[in-house]
């Protein structure tokens, strides 16, 4: 994989004899079939790649320095510097919105990366480039592999790319994706895991600063708790426990989407005060605890915007709103699809196609009934009964959770 070329592989346009992304020589795998599907709803041209703006250089230098990918970034460097010297490799590393931020390689493969605009500031996602490495890794969240004419558009059909999502560990969030990208004819068959490893080294590296930092916050918050008469909890800006007095154990508080300082209703603990400390905040719990005595009565799921699925739960205590993880909002869709109720093996089978996982499905709704207290049952598992329940899906139907292969999404997508 490290072996240089004589010379430097120029990417250029493919022979008008090759196949176009509308007439494949064969079945394109599910993955690629799945992201073409999508494709046919954008106004992305198959026949030339169609970028439509650059971000200026002063944005680009904010989103280096506002990304926690650039804490990393030495180490992502460091990982892929053989690839990125080889002389027949292209590294990216691009922000969620799929906006290239960094790039390396030999200078003869930026150039002929700036002929296919893989430069920073460009746009790599689906709507923008059509299936490719970046852009369709970008909305499965899992790493892919795009190679020649599995790209949609026809100008990239010479390339091969690798990818795989980086995730933040404190909240599962998507922060963007490190790519390499390289002529087709020079794919190497261990890329895609490399890639993969490397891009788990980083989200290791995350994790590492996060507890860290939590470790800074208990130091702070512990005497302060110690003086306290009552239920109160210190977390970071993600809900991740520091410190606690008067309560059971727990790993996390499920926060409001934006906290503010006073009053607040979780529905994990009831009727909360949050005071802001340095690096996170303190929760002091209501004597009354007047989540008993006041049930939620509605949960919205809204699966409308890309990446960005939120459950509201409200009732006569107050609303609270949260992002969900993919995992999480599969799982309450597919409650939503079955109001009478599921049984693990039922929800193993809707998730996975596989109804022997039910450990796995036991152990996430553990964590989410923790989080929406009073919001779902067990035995089935369900909403509960006295839940009304408002499910808001995307107008285009393969838009839905388009990251996701369970069996109950994807006959979701395509029924009428």
């Amino acid at each position: 994989m490290n072996q240089q070329p004589a010379d430097p592989v120029v990417l250029t346009q493919p022979p008008d004899a090759a196949p176009t992304a509308r007439h494949p020589i064969a079945a394109p795998r599910p993955l690629i079939g799945d992201s073409w599907q999508r494709m046919l709803h954008t106004a992305v041209d198959p026949d030339r790649v169609n970028h439509t703006g650059f971000l200026p250089l002063d944005e680009i230098e904010h989103r280096r320095r506002t990304s926690p990918l650039g804490e990393v970034l030495p180490t992502l460097r460091e990982s892929l510097r053989s690839i990125a010297e080889s002389g027949c490799h292209i590294v990216v590393v691009t922000d969620a919105d799929g906006r290239v931020l960094w790039r390396a390689g030999s200078p003869a493969m930026r150039r002929s990366a700036d002929r296919f605009e893989l430069v920073e500031g460009a746009a790599w996602t689906e709507d923008v480039a059509g299936t490719n490495g970046i852009g369709t890794a970008l909305v499965t969240g899992h790493p892919v592999q795009v190679h020649s004419t599995e790209h949609y558009v026809r100008a990239l059909h010479q390339l091969t790319c690798a990818a795989a999502p980086l995730h933040d560990p404190r909240d599962g969030r998507l922060l963007g994706v490190v790519d390499v990208t390289c002529p087709a004819a020079t794919t190497h068959p261990t890329t895609l895991a490399l890639v993969s490893a490397v891009a788990r080294v980083a989200e290791g590296e995350l994790r590492i600063r996060h507890w860290e930092s939590v470790e800074r916050l208990r130091t702070a918050a512990a005497p302060l708790l110690a003086r306290l008469d009552g239920q109160a909890v210190a977390v970071d800006r993600d809900g991740w426990t520091a410190a606690i007095t008067g309560l059971p154990p727990m790993d996390r508080v499920a926060l409001p989407e934006a906290p503010m300082a006073g009053e607040a209703w979780l529905p994990s603990l009831g009727r909360c005060v949050l005071e802001p400390l340095p690096g996170g905040w303190l929760v002091r719990v209501g004597p009354a605890r007047r989540r008993d005595t006041a049930a939620p009565s509605r949960v919205i799921l809204n699966l409308t915007c890309a990446r960005s699925w939120t459950v509201t739960v409200s009732g006569p205590s107050g609303s609270w709103s949260q992002r969900l993880s993919p995992r999480h909002a599969e799982l309450l869709f597919a409650l939503a699809m079955r109001r009478e109720g599921s049984s693990a093996a039922q929800l193993a089978a809707d998730l996975f196609g596989d109804a022997t996982r039910e450990v796995t499905v036991r152990a996430e709704l553990s964590r989410l009934r923790r989080n929406l207290a009073g919001v779902l049952a067990h035995r089935p598992y369900r909403f509960a009964d006295e839940i009304a329940v408002e499910l808001l899906r995307p107008e285009n139907r393969l838009d839905l959770l388009p990251f996701s292969t369970a069996p109950v999404v994807r006959a979701a997508r395509t029924s009428p």
